[in-house]
């Protein structure tokens, strides 16, 4: 099920339509050609798995990941899914079957809400707080259900069953990889129980080792190892530093304009979250953090997700990219502005230099070690 500790995984992220902050939603919610090439672009790529994400307002991502998996072989997919939208027992056996349709190429990124205007779209009126508790009965009774050689009953704060037993399990065994996001005290808390890659969005180095920090503590407390953990960036990349941060300025530009016009669906997101909050107060902190950590289109949308970038050269932004393998992150996310051109232009630049940056640290390690 789990892959090394130490093994670079590099993910990218589909939607169904093209969109982004600097495109404004046309067309229909759904472009089936569009989200399949998508897909298959990552594929061609050299990414390793892609995130199908969550939102109130978006097509349903498990039918969107078994779209997928048909029109894919080796990409794996990360599909996010928010606990207490359906019965953990019903959730479990729908992720179970997908992995067996996939091939085994399923994870889950458990997402518990961060905004309580978004929740309650849903028809979920618990405070953020109780979510994560939720949270944590969820992950209990699903992975129960994905184990159980025999059926059982269970009783927790906010579910409980009898007699219990799904005749389904996950491919991957014991049970699928859990990927975990949220960054406030009560997230933190929980993925100490169940996180096996945990999730942070691209702050400074000093903020991502403050969290690690806290996540391997918490961890520790339970008596487990330290997940994995994952950095999300949307790399700007450029011939040259200076025609990188050119097209940054384009990039602002273009979203300023689609902010102003009211046209983009990311009007409609919160920035209630932990997360976002975290971003803002790394925006707060200058335009360009660290060596080139770019703040704007966090700071100009209000950071309701993946909002921060590393701009410069292919190199420079591998360089940059090392400091946070460094600090032990050893997977990252990249989504770019122009989603399906920059995943190819990723694959051809980026992902490369990043593998062979890795494999030369891991030689470096070894030499040392010796």
């Amino acid at each position: 099920m789990s892959q090394h500790p130490d093994e670079l995984e590099i993910l990218g992220m589909i939607s169904t339509s093209y969109a982004s902050e600097t495109h404004a939603p046309t067309g229909p919610a759904i472009d089936p050609s569009y989200t399949a090439a998508f897909a298959l672009a990552h594929e061609q790529a050299g990414f390793d798995r892609i995130l199908i994400g969550y939102h109130s307002a978006a097509p349903d991502g498990f039918q969107v990941a078994a779209y997928v998996a048909q029109h894919t072989s080796r990409l794996k997919i990360l599909l996010a899914h928010r606990p207490g939208v359906i019965q953990p027992t019903v959730a479990a056996r729908q992720l179970a079957t997908l992995d067996h349709f996939s091939g085994g190429r399923l994870a889950v990124h458990i997402i518990s809400g961060g905004s309580d205007a978004e929740q309650q779209r849903d028809g979920d009126f618990l405070t953020k707080d109780e979510r994560y508790a939720r949270t944590d009965d969820y992950l209990d009774l699903v992975k129960k259900s994905w184990t159980a050689a025999a059926p059982f009953d269970h009783d927790g704060p906010y579910y409980q069953v009898r007699d219990s037993f799904s005749a389904i399990r996950p491919l991957q065994q014991p049970h699928l990889p859990i990927f975990f996001g949220g960054a406030s005290d009560a997230a933190v808390r929980v993925a100490g129980r169940h996180a096996e890659t945990y999730a942070l969005f691209g702050e400074t180095l000093e903020q991502t080792a403050e969290i690690i920090a806290q996540v391997r503590a918490s961890a520790a407390r339970h008596g487990r190892p330290a997940p994995r953990f994952s950095v999300s960036f949307r790399p700007i990349l450029g011939r040259t530093e200076e025609a990188a941060w050119e097209r940054a300025e384009r990039i602002l530009a273009d979203a300023q304009a689609i902010k102003d016009a009211g046209t983009s669906f990311f009007s409609r997101a919160s920035t209630q979250s932990e997360g976002a909050r975290r971003l803002l107060e790394t925006a707060a902190g200058g335009k360009v953090r660290d060596k080139r950590l770019w703040t704007e289109i966090a700071k100009l949308t209000g950071a309701p997700g993946n909002t921060t970038s590393l701009v410069g050269t292919p190199d420079q932004v591998v360089d940059a990219l090392l400091d946070y393998y460094d600090l032990g992150v050893r997977t990252f996310l990249f989504r770019g502005f122009d989603p399906l051109e920059d995943a190819i232009d990723y694959g051809r630049h980026l992902l490369p230099r990043l593998r062979e940056a890795v494999a030369g640290r891991s030689r470096l390690d070894l030499v040392a070690a010796e």
